[in-house]
């Protein structure tokens, strides 16, 4: 028996550019539900005093591409809030991007902006988007970085450090290799990694690929400070 093809929607990625700025897309964090945009099918009643049978008749009408919605913590006054508050009345664009790198790219507005503040319960918003004519979905794309990843810790013989990987659209898995001076550090390929004596004065980076089952995306962390002694 062949196994299903189905997945979550944990890594789908939500980012908005106004339409006078296209390639100024910003990403929506926290979004924890989406409904992309959907196809809805007018039908014209075509009867006729011919209409065989006494029959009523139909031939396909529009299409409405209809309305997007997506669910996310609220954060008051956070840059995302401050954005989404600001694009009223304003032409988007908008690109949901799945794990897998398939796209949805689509023209729309803002119809609505709602936030909910339970006493007892997170605090929620709720983007709704009026989709204009038809949206366009590409095939499997590279991953693409939202957030650039990072070293946290104190570059220190003995003193583990870690990557925050960062955000990433379009991908289903990270990687990692760990670099002291530029060379790959044998079997480091873990989200830590702790300095030893040899690597007294090194400047420890870390390479994060993400990858989609198409393609994958490498990007180099900043390096540390020289490695000190413990």
């Amino acid at each position: 028996m062949t196994d299903t093809a189905a997945s979550i929607g944990y890594g789908t990625v939500l980012e908005l550019a106004l339409k006078s700025a296209p390639t100024a897309f910003t990403y929506v964090r926290e979004m924890f539900d989406a409904t992309p945009p959907a196809d809805s099918d007018d039908n014209v009643e075509a009867t006729n005093m011919q209409s065989p049978n006494r029959r009523r008749e139909y031939i396909p009408g529009l299409t409405d591409s209809g309305e997007a919605s997506f669910e996310m913590n609220y954060v008051p006054g956070s840059a995302i809030d401050i954005f989404l508050r600001s694009i009223k009345g304003k032409a988007l664009i908008g690109r949901l991007t799945f794990a897998n790198g398939v796209q949805i790219i689509f023209n729309c507005s803002r119809q609505g902006y709602e936030t909910a503040v339970p006493n007892d319960d997170k605090m929620t918003a709720t983007l709704t988007l009026k989709v204009s004519g038809e949206p366009y979905m590409t095939t499997p794309t590279a991953p693409r970085n939202l957030v650039a990843p990072v070293i946290v810790g104190v570059a220190q013989v003995g003193v583990a450090l870690t990557v925050d990987p960062g955000q990433w659209a379009g991908a289903t898995g990270l990687t990692f290799q760990w670099q002291a001076d530029g060379v790959n550090v044998g079997g480091a390929t873990g989200e830590s990694f702790v300095p030893l004596v040899g690597n007294l004065g090194d400047v420890i980076t870390c390479e994060v690929t993400a990858a989609n089952a198409t393609f994958s995306t490498m990007l180099e962390t900043a390096g540390t400070a020289a490695v000190i002694a413990a």
